[in-house]
């Protein structure tokens, strides 16, 4: 075979990897800036979300819901939904800085007690009537797991723009108790549900 056509042929075979080599990378890409600006799935590492969430639990996270950051920093683009009472949320700890998942129990203006596990919020129980380890949030719902008592008692008034992070696990929960007040700027995003959990397979149960 003539060596110039040799050449042309192994010419086309080079354009076709490096055109498919950059439609790789640019899907490679796209995932990230997707997964880092719009939505991601985080792994449940511990049960300190019981009875809620349990470890192993993998949950999807909706990280547009309190509005757009530029992709891979925390330069928000856009401003979303301001954060509520009772929505569970992925944040950074401000003492080591490892992620977390807690459900947010008060918010900025609010006056929040805890005695033995148990929430007040501006003078009001938050324990369902009839049920003293289920919380009402509107219209979420937080089954507690106080099997290990109710961990750290807890009274402050919040300062605006500041929350109450706690887990559904009172007494196995290392929480804003312990770590103090979380900024409200500082959540990343909004957990919408469980997708998958062990022994029960792929699932669907919104938080």
């Amino acid at each position: 075979m003539d060596n110039t056509l040799i050449s042309k042929i192994r010419s086309i075979g080079w354009r076709r990897v490096a055109v498919e080599l950059r439609g790789i990378v640019f899907i490679v890409l796209g995932v990230l800036v997707a997964r880092s600006s719009l939505a991601d799935h985080y792994y449940v590492p511990s049960g300190s979300m019981e009875h809620t969430l349990i470890a192993g639990d993998r949950v999807v996270v909706d990280k547009m819901a309190y509005g757009l950051r530029l992709p891979f920093t925390d330069v928000k683009l856009l401003e979303g939904d301001s954060v509520s009472r009772g929505e569970v949320v992925i944040f950074d700890s401000p003492r080591d800085g490892v992620r977390l998942i807690k459900r947010i129990v008060a918010v900025g203006g609010d006056s929040v007690v805890v005695r033995d596990g148990h929430l007040r919020i501006n003078g009001e129980p938050m324990a369902s009537t009839g049920d003293s380890a289920r919380e009402i949030f509107g219209d979420r719902i937080a089954d507690l797991n106080l099997e290990h008592g109710g961990g750290p008692d807890f009274e402050h008034t919040l300062e605006h723009g500041t929350l109450l992070a706690m887990g559904d696990h009172r007494g196995n929960s290392l929480d804003g108790r312990s770590f103090g007040l979380i900024k409200e700027g500082v959540v990343y995003g909004r957990a919408l549900a469980v997708y998958y959990r062990s022994g029960d397979g792929l699932v669907w149960y919104r938080l």
